[in-house]
């Protein structure tokens, strides 16, 4: 066979349980050879990863290509004939027509591709390229960060959130954060860090205040209910873009669960789009900084030293309401520093869970 031959259709299969860059290197090769490709992700019921997160992955990554997925709960027995036949049933459903190619790293490979009636393209069966697999990915994400790409990398992100009332240090903290797992090297210098949007919005509400007036100042600045979707909204869109491109672990100044506090705390009440907003994304760990010990400071945007006692209890009650997993941490810059980095590691610790694949029969 030429290497320069090219097909109609070719088939790449596999879990993608997650993609990394050896499947991605495998899809590629493929859609070089093939007038049209079809990526069908096959996922078992038992697997913690959904199988409609998985077909999104591989869409994203290669849009050029036709991806389809199917749940397959058969058990795996390469030698067992009726089990064959009950994997390409599921095969067929989801790739219904002629199959001329089937491109693959796997030892199945050649028996796959005969019940195709497709010619078999092996393609670096030793790994040699990109030494991982999914089973090294699953059992170590960080050590293996590289070979994922920017979809998966955000799923899999830790998410660190330190939020807090007016002038209590979270700012100060999560920086600090960041900069200390940046100065671990390795995957971890990549940490990223994501600002507080609502003080940008605030920032910008200011200055056109003073456009109008140039005597304005903060207590001139009003909210209305309908800007803090907007602020919650863009918090996560930028803590998003963070977790595609950083190290396994993501610090936050705030997020869109700490903006429905701030909108109780300016006009009361909560506002329903927050909420829901802020339940689309998972966040490992919060940091609540506590108003004790740190004493408050007018930096032109503050107003609410009063305030501070009733915020630390409304965001430490809706944290426990909800459920979240989080610390308070208390005392100077470097108690709380210390708290938070061993609250962190624990995280870090207990690792990434991923429930076992079926198990092959041999």
């Amino acid at each position: 066979m030429s290497t320069a031959e090219r097909y109609a259709h070719g088939l790449v299969l596999g879990k993608f349980y997650p993609p990394h860059a050896g499947h991605h290197h495998l899809v590629r090769t493929a859609q070089e050879r093939c007038e049209r490709l079809t990526v069908l992700v096959c996922a078992a019921s038992v697997e913690s990863v959904p199988l409609a997160d998985r077909v999104a992955w591989m869409r994203e990554a290669h849009p050029g290509a036709q991806v389809v997925g199917a749940v397959d709960d058969i058990p795996v027995d390469l030698h067992d004939p009726a089990v064959w036949e009950a994997h390409m049933a599921v095969f067929r459903g989801a790739v219904p027509g002629p199959v001329d190619a089937v491109f693959t790293s796997e030892e199945y490979g050649t028996e796959l591709a005969r019940r195709f009636g497709a010619e078999e393209v092996c393609v670096d069966p030793g790994r040699t390229r990109f030494p991982v697999s999914g089973t090294a990915v699953r059992a170590d994400p960080a050590g293996n960060w590289e070979f994922l790409g920017p979809a998966v990398r955000a799923a899999l992100t830790r998410r660190i959130v330190v939020l807090g009332a007016e002038s209590t240090g979270t700012t100060t903290l999560s920086l600090a954060l960041a900069d200390h797992y940046r100065a671990r090297g390795g995957v971890w210098a990549a940490t990223g860090w994501v600002a507080e949007y609502g003080r940008t919005y605030s920032e910008e509400k200011l200055a056109a205040a003073r456009a109008e007036d140039a005597a304005a100042t903060w207590e001139d600045v009003a909210f209305t209910s309908a800007e803090f979707p907007v602020i919650a909204r863009r918090q996560d869109a930028a803590e998003e873009r963070a977790a595609r491109t950083g190290s396994p672990v993501l610090i936050c100044d705030t997020d869109s669960f700490a903006t429905g506090i701030w909108h109780e705390r300016y006009l009361g009440g909560r506002n329903e789009e927050v909420e829901k907003t802020a339940a689309l994304t998972h966040r490992h760990l919060y940091l609540l900084t506590d108003h004790a010990d740190v004493p408050f400071e007018d930096d032109g945007l503050r107003d609410g030293e009063h305030l501070r006692p009733w915020m630390t209890d409304r965001f430490r009650a809706e944290l426990e309401r909800t459920g979240r997993r989080f610390l308070t941490v208390r005392g100077d810059h470097e108690t709380r520093l210390r708290a938070a980095v061993e609250a962190v590691d624990e995280l870090l610790r207990e690792g990434w869970h991923f429930a076992d694949p079926l198990p092959e029969r041999r």
